[in-house]
């Protein structure tokens, strides 16, 4: 028994059972740090609402929790959710949003809603209360972003399309190998509509070399030095990188505006390739 145990053979065993035990301990370690993803591109998963911000009378930010603090929701950059919820009627509706969070903002997820008078999913929103929990179910969307796939986007936002945009340009801005130029055109009726304006205004100020931001309202106050009107050709050409084979134009609004881009974009020579709508 004394030779066995003193054999290299059996010390060998000893060590290799030794260095198996570290390896196994230290991947339950790691993997017990990862993150953890809950959306299910299934089914739909509950996540309670515990702050609801109300930005202005038709708009609120609105925070849900996730099951752990360090949880993440897993949603890939450039794609969105599909919430659940019932309408004035009481039947079920559903809507896709997209969370002006990243997976870097752990423990919570942030949607801000424009709640329509006549939307049925906006009665939804319109009656959370905190406590309350969403049916939540993704990733969902054709748009896959990956860091410097192009040297500029252009951006043509309408309305609460400008959730998508921020959502991107958030994520090319805060990683600091990732230099791709953002150029933001986001149109509303009033002053008041502009979504996330504190938001983009600090991220033109933090990024001035990397974004861009240009105002456009059908209905501005006595006071404004952005765009007037509907967005033109002219403002497109200015205010947007020029058609070129590694651009990527985005857009996402109302039907109405989303069409008159694509016209414009098209006279401007983007060609279908460099445009992409959510």
């Amino acid at each position: 028994m004394d030779f066995l145990e003193s054999s290299p053979e059996f010390q060998c065993i000893g060590v290799a059972v030794a260095l198996l035990a570290v390896a196994v301990a230290a991947a339950y370690f790691f993997s017990s740090k990862k993150p953890k993803v809950c959306l299910d591109p299934e089914n739909f998963k509950q996540f309670k609402l515990v702050k609801r911000t109300q930005l202005s009378h038709n708009v609120a930010k609105f925070k849900f929790e996730l099951p752990t603090p360090t949880s993440v929701l897993g949603l890939p950059i450039g794609q969105h959710i599909s919430c659940r919820g019932k309408d004035s009627q009481g039947e079920e509706v559903f809507k896709p949003y997209t969370p002006t969070t990243l997976d870097s903002d752990v423990g919570y997820f942030e949607l801000v809603v424009k709640m329509y008078p006549q939307g049925r999913m906006s009665h939804h929103f319109r009656e959370m209360r905190v406590g309350d929990y969403l049916a939540v179910k993704g990733p969902k969307g054709r748009f896959k972003y990956q860091p410097g796939q192009v040297r500029a986007f252009g951006m043509l936002a309408g309305g609460s399309g400008i959730t998508p945009m921020f959502q991107v340009a958030r994520a090319i801005l805060e990683n600091p190998k990732d230099e791709t130029k953002v150029y933001l055109i986001y149109a509303n009726v009033t002053y008041e509509d502009i979504l996330l304006k504190e938001e983009l205004d600090g991220l033109a100020a933090d990024y001035p070399n990397q974004f861009k931001v240009y105002y456009v309202l059908n209905q501005p106050p006595e006071v404004w030095n952005g765009g007037v009107g509907f967005v033109s050709k002219d403002m497109i050409k200015v205010h947007s990188p020029a058609p070129a084979s590694d651009i990527r134009i985005l857009r996402c609004g109302p039907p109405p505006m989303n069409k008159a881009m694509a016209v414009h974009l098209d006279d401007l020579g983007y060609t279908s390739e460099m445009q992409f709508q959510f």
